[in-house]
């Protein structure tokens, strides 16, 4: 058909050359022209298309009767078309979803717009109808959705690894931090998350089940030593002996019993599971245990990008196990060095004595709190309490320098203990550059008369506690000089005291006392407060004790030293 057949009618009607352009030849939607009574007296190109209809069939048509139709192909009645209401009624109308016939049978779901318009000389009524094709339309929807939600998938998956990341670095205690993460990915990944981590003889523990029903875990009767399985077959064992991350679908489930998926653990048959992600949790140096996720029931089945994701998930994990374990074993060393590097406590046969140490939490090096007992010549025992500054090697070395110093000091110049100390500090510049230290030297003695002495020095340091047998406790704040190190020359206080029949005395360092909030005054306080109400407790006990109750918000090491006086015969009973 010519285009001069489409515009057949077009000086009959009035129309403008410019307007039939734009029409046929800048439009990309479909339109068509209708009278009053719903005849198409004008159609262009892109109408012809959609409806696969040429002019010569459209021309001269009833819209309606030819091409109006409900969904289900019926005809509609022409009383309720609101195509034809429109035209009548001179008003415009907006239809999202119609349906049409098609010139070769069938239906096409079409978006429409009428608007009124004058025909003729007369100006008769008649009305534009504007076509789209709603497929086009609705793949360019749908696209849209399905990058959207791609989007807020990508999103979600990189907020989760976030948390997780966040998670595993926030406790270098290994189950802890696993149950955290396995809290993390159910649901959200998963109806089931169980984590099996490797002794160091190889047998995989389970260390953390949790269900999209017990979100907080199934409790310690499902977190257990597994038996050991050799099977070949069994994916858990495959990936624990260093095969990739496998991907399970229901039917690899179905050839599979509950000793080939889990070795042996027997939780396959409560999980019921129709989809499984099992990944290696370790280094590239070493598996250190898996991660296995299920999905069971209405869950969609995993996929491979599941399978890449979970993976990156387990490796972190494996990172933040490994540092763990390494870290666990730094402190380990490092404790041990710290002891080891701090002198044996001598049995004092007039004194009953009790040490502790602990070390901070975060910290994983050697420090420079120290303790010593020993006794010198004449029969005076010298406590000592220190703390050199720094928390390496370097402070523990040092510590270990002034400590045998100190002890050599004593020996030769044995009283008093300002002397000894203002020696000690003369003496540091030769055997080390830029230490600095607290410390506190006291002497215990017994004097004739049968009663004991304390005589006292500091160098900087948390006075000494003295704890009375009926719960009065005080400081001995007297006796304080400058820490040893500054280079500055000082004469060096000396302080004593009558210890009471069945005092205590407390040496410790500043961790004890130091919190990350309160002021040092708050801690001494607190200090004095329990080691009077523990006063008639037995030295070991009310060392422990002092420690579990002072032992809050702890950020440096604790050095801990408490000597008490015997009872008197007369009060043996």
């Amino acid at each position: 058909m010519e285009t001069s057949d489409r515009v057949a009618d077009e000086e009959r009607h009035e129309l403008s050359g410019e307007l039939v352009r734009a029409l046929f030849h800048g439009l990309r939607v479909g339109i068509y022209i209708v009278d009053a009574d719903g005849k198409i007296i004008m159609v262009n190109p892109t109408a012809e298309r959609l409806l696969g209809r040429s002019a010569g069939e459209l021309i001269g048509a009833d819209s309606h009767d030819l091409l109006h139709r409900n969904a289900d192909g019926s005809p509609i009645p022409r009383e309720d078309c609101p195509h034809l209401a429109a035209v009548s009624a001179n008003t415009s109308v907006r239809t999202d979803e119609a349906y049409y016939t098609l010139g070769g049978g069938g239906l096409i779901a079409l978006g429409l717009s009428i608007a009124p318009m004058r025909l003729g000389k007369e100006g008769g009524r008649g009305g534009a109808v504007l076509l789209y094709d709603l497929s086009r339309h609705k793949a360019v929807e749908r696209e849209q959705a399905a990058h959207l939600t791609a989007l807020e998938r990508l999103t979600g998956r990189l907020w989760l690894m976030s948390e997780i990341t966040t998670v595993l670095a926030s406790t270098l205690e290994v189950k802890e931090a696993l149950r955290r993460l396995s809290r993390l990915v159910v649901p959200r990944l998963a109806d089931w998350a169980v984590i099996d981590l490797l002794d160091q003889d190889g047998t995989p523990r389970r260390v953390a089940v949790v269900s999209r029903h017990a979100p907080g875990g199934v409790g310690e009767e499902a977190e257990r030593p597994l038996p050991r399985a050799t099977a070949a077959r069994s994916p858990l064992v495959r990936v624990l002996h260093g095969a990739p991350a496998l991907l399970l679908g229901a039917q690899d489930l179905a050839g599979l019993d509950d000793d080939a998926i889990c070795a042996r653990s027997g939780l396959l048959a409560e999980i019921e599971a129709t989809s499984l992600i099992i990944a290696p949790l370790g280094t590239p140096r070493r598996v250190l245990g898996a991660l296995t996720l299920a999905r069971c029931g209405p869950s969609p089945a995993y996929d491979e990008s599941d399978l890449a994701f979970l993976r990156e998930i387990a490796a972190r994990a494996g990172l933040a196990v490994d540092n763990a374990e390494m870290y666990e074993q730094q402190r380990r060393i490092a404790e041990t060095m710290q002891r080891h590097l701090i002198a044996p406590i001598v049995d004092i046969e007039e004194l009953e004595v009790a040490v502790r140490y602990r070390p901070a939490p975060p910290g994983s090096q050697v420090g420079g709190d120290w303790y010593d007992v020993f006794r010198l010549p004449g029969g005076a025992t010298a406590l000592v309490i220190g703390d050199v500054m720094g928390h390496d090697l370097q402070a523990a070395a040092q510590m270990s320098q002034i400590r045998n110093m100190l002890r050599m000091v004593a020996w030769a110049e044995r009283t008093p203990p300002s002397l000894v100390v203002g020696r000690l500090d003369d003496a540091l510049p030769h055997i080390t550059d830029g230490l600095m230290a607290t410390l506190v030297l006291t002497l215990v003695e017994q004097h004739q008369d049968g009663t004991w002495w304390l005589r006292w020095t500091s160098a900087g340091h948390p006075p000494p506690l003295l704890v009375d047998d009926d719960g009065s406790a005080r400081f001995l704040e007297e006796g304080q000089g400058l820490m040893l190190g500054t280079g500055l020359r000082t004469d060096r206080p000396d302080a004593g005291v009558r210890i009471p029949s069945r005092g205590t005395i407390v040496l410790y360092t500043d961790g004890l006392i130091e919190t990350m909030e309160a002021p040092l005054e708050v801690g001494m306080n607190r200090l004095r407060m329990h080691a009077g109400s523990l006063a008639g407790e037995p030295l070991p006990y009310f060392c422990d004790e002092l420690l579990a109750r002072m032992r809050h918000d702890v950020i440096d090491d604790i050095a801990l030293l408490a000597v008490r006086l015997p009872w008197p015969p007369d009060d043996r009973g």
